[in-house]
């Protein structure tokens, strides 16, 4: 009797699913549907930088990208020929037509970002580059780098965290939730109950603030990431001023000690909630920055950078000796890449200065033979230079090619091109 009346219900169920189904949407039973793929070139090439495959490598790791034959750029508007990179750890290929889901195993750089640092778990993990365009939808044909495996090794024992203070607390100065704030904004922050210490320097009771923007909180066991939505103050700044694009979004405080790492109990403010608009009247107690277009001297104001973004030669390093017909590949570590005309705060693009002083850092970087643009994104040109020492630099500008404020340029390096790339043998 029990058998009968299960066979029963399993009928009336089944019949009661074959009813159901043809009113239910067809998202229920089929993936979303194909997106219009951007094209890609065919001669398209990206991958690891210094990241060779079954590489044993620790935890905590920095990947570099390297990406030739098309541009880097933002997430966001369509532009030909350029997309931003996706970091695929522990899985396999998603579908090529549709967006790239965005998880733990699948890792957006959608501000243009050609670095990355992850924490992984000791034991073997893949790890595989896809490029995508401003919709986060694979190109056709799709860009992708050869699935890597790495094995990470057991790490030390984690450093304890600080200890806080009973009542310690950190909060915005003037600013609630709910506020309306211009696009460029000063943001002030404050604490109680601990002291301000710069990076570094150990402290009793004392830290630094970071900036949450527009992300949850990290794991407060570790180091607090460094990149576009985790801004550090680590010289322990009160004040930084923010660029952000019109529309909703989030900040929190989060203070960290000397090397980074929340405190135990987290000093943490409230995550709040805030209206960007550009320009016109602020109806919060924040008041705006400087007009964006000029300053009181008729120069261009100049757009702010965090204090540890860091721009460098990949190659080539200081000294060596080059062909004359050489690829010069160079990255951007704690900021994105944008192309010039797109506004992106916490971006910027490119310039190679040759043989040429540092420009003057308060105005539009020159565009000539010895001040190169790389306005699409690039992250790395092939020049031609005649036999010789040449001075090489890079300065990374703004969406006008106005230096950062702070400058962010790396040193100028030597260089020797001669044949076959090689330094003369000196016969003695």
């Amino acid at each position: 009797m029990q058998k009968v009346r299960l066979c029963l219900a399993a009928t009336v169920l089944a019949l009661g699913l074959a009813v159901l189904a043809p009113a239910l949407p067809d998202a229920a039973f089929a993936q979303e549907r194909a997106r219009l793929r951007s094209a890609a070139p065919a001669n398209v090439r990206i991958g690891f930088i210094d990241l060779p495959n079954n590489a044993r490598v620790p935890g905590k790791l920095v990947l570099r990208f390297a990406l030739t034959g098309m541009d880097v750029a933002p997430a966001g508007p369509p532009r030909r020929n350029a997309g931003h990179h996706h970091l695929l750890i522990d899985t396999e290929l998603p579908p090529l037509d549709q967006p790239i889901p965005s998880d733990f195993n699948h890792i957006h750089f959608g501000g243009g970002q050609t670095e990355t640092e992850i924490a992984l778990t000791p034991g073997r993990h893949t790890l595989q580059l896809l490029f995508a365009d401003h919709d986060h939808v694979p190109h056709n044909p799709p860009v992708m780098s050869e699935r890597i495996t790495v094995e990470v090794m057991a790490e030390a024992e984690e450093k304890p965290r600080s200890v806080a203070a009973p009542g310690a607390k950190v909060f915005f100065v003037d600013l609630a939730d709910g506020a309306t704030i211009p696009s460029r904004s000063r943001i002030r922050f404050g604490a109680d109950g601990i002291a301000l210490s710069p990076a570094g320097t150990k402290s009793e009771n004392g830290g630094h603030h970071h900036l949450l923007v527009d992300t949850e909180l990290p794991p407060l066991d570790r180091e607090i990431p460094s990149d576009f939505n985790h801004l550090h103050f680590g010289r322990a700044q009160t004040e930084t001023e923010l660029t952000l694009p019109p529309g909703e979004h989030t900040l929190q405080l989060l203070m960290g000690d000397q090397d980074h790492v929340p405190h135990d109990p987290p000093l943490m403010s409230p995550r709040i909630r805030v209206r960007v608009v550009e320009g016109g009247q602020v109806a919060s107690a924040v008041q705006p920055a400087a007009p964006a277009a000029t300053r009181a001297d008729g120069k261009p104001a100049r757009t702010p950078a965090p204090n540890d973004a860091v721009v460098y030669f990949v190659y080539p390093r200081n000294g060596e000796a080059i062909f004359p017909n050489t690829t010069i590949r160079f990255g951007l570590r704690n900021m994105g890449v944008a192309p010039a005309g797109v506004t992106k705060p916490n971006t910027g693009h490119h310039h190679l200065v040759i043989d040429a002083p540092t420009p003057p850092l308060d105005q539009a970087i020159p565009a000539d033979l010895n001040h190169i643009h790389f306005g699409g994104g690039q992250t790395e040109r092939k020049v031609t230079l005649p036999m010789g020492e040449h001075t090489l630099q890079l300065i990374l500008a703004d969406e006008n090619h106005v230096p950062h404020d702070p400058p962010i340029m790396s040193e100028r390096i030597t260089v020797l091109v001669a044949p076959g790339g090689k330094r003369p043998v000196r016969r003695r």
